[in-house]
């Protein structure tokens, strides 16, 4: 079924609030406590390569980049990384979990126009303790009609949730700062997906944009959103 736009799903990291910014801050303090043993450039190689390989067994999130950092530790010191070391990574982790939620702008005013038209959907992938937990104090939990935590986000688990939440892929749209996971996994399931980009977007979520495809948009900010969905309604 196709036509006009019912449902609209939304990112969550870097596309509602903030959330890598905090990642390369404590990246700058990883390569601050291991200058000794490797150059920057050389550790932020290996910690980003940790974390694909990783990826698959921890999934998206912060207990994953931790560990991933304490892997790297250990192996460009020959596994002689000082204890204390190791006790700074996981304050730093924790120290994430605590961070505060930051709105980017635009976020609560373009899903405040578009919710009492059409079903409104927070999509995120990552750890669940986390995503609930920035949920909660994001002071957005009552706008949306769903909330979908995937473990990872392709073109079938956009389909079911579509359907399980809408009027099926064809009439919605995915919106996302993402191209990797919120924009071009979506197309291909037959939904809209709209790129908003952000200054900092992780390694791991890079890909080219599919610019000639007819489903595909992109935005400068959120604000841009409820202009665009009213000229394809």
């Amino acid at each position: 079924m196709s036509g006009r736009i019912t449902t609209i799903g939304f990112d969550a990291d870097d596309t509602l609030w903030q959330n890598e910014r905090f990642f390369r801050l404590t990246q700058s303090r990883f390569a601050e406590l291991l200058a000794d043993y490797a150059p920057s450039e050389a550790l932020m190689a290996r910690l980003l390569e940790a974390q694909r390989r990783n990826v698959g067994h921890y999934g998206f999130g912060i207990k994953g980049f931790v560990l991933s950092m304490i892997e790297t530790a250990i192996e460009v010191t020959e596994e002689r990384v000082p204890a204390a070391v190791i006790r700074e990574l996981l304050a730093a982790g924790q120290e994430m979990l605590r961070h505060p939620i930051e709105l980017l702008p635009d976020a609560r005013e373009a899903i405040l126009a578009l919710s009492g038209s059409h079903r409104i959907l927070l999509i995120t992938k990552g750890d669940l303790l986390d995503q609930e937990r920035k949920l909660a104090q994001s002071g957005l939990g009552d706008l949306f009609d769903g909330v979908e935590i995937v473990s990872d986000k392709t073109a079938p688990r956009y389909g079911a949730i579509f359907a399980r939440h809408g009027d099926g892929v064809t009439r919605a749209m995915m919106v996302g700062n993402s191209l990797k996971s919120d924009v071009i996994p979506a197309i291909e399931a037959g939904a809209w997906g709209v790129f908003v980009p952000h200054d900092l977007t992780w390694e791991l979520e890079h890909a080219d944009p599919p610019r000639t495809h007819a489903r595909f948009a992109e935005l400068q900010h959120l604000g841009e959103l409820p202009d665009l969905i009213a000229r394809l309604g």
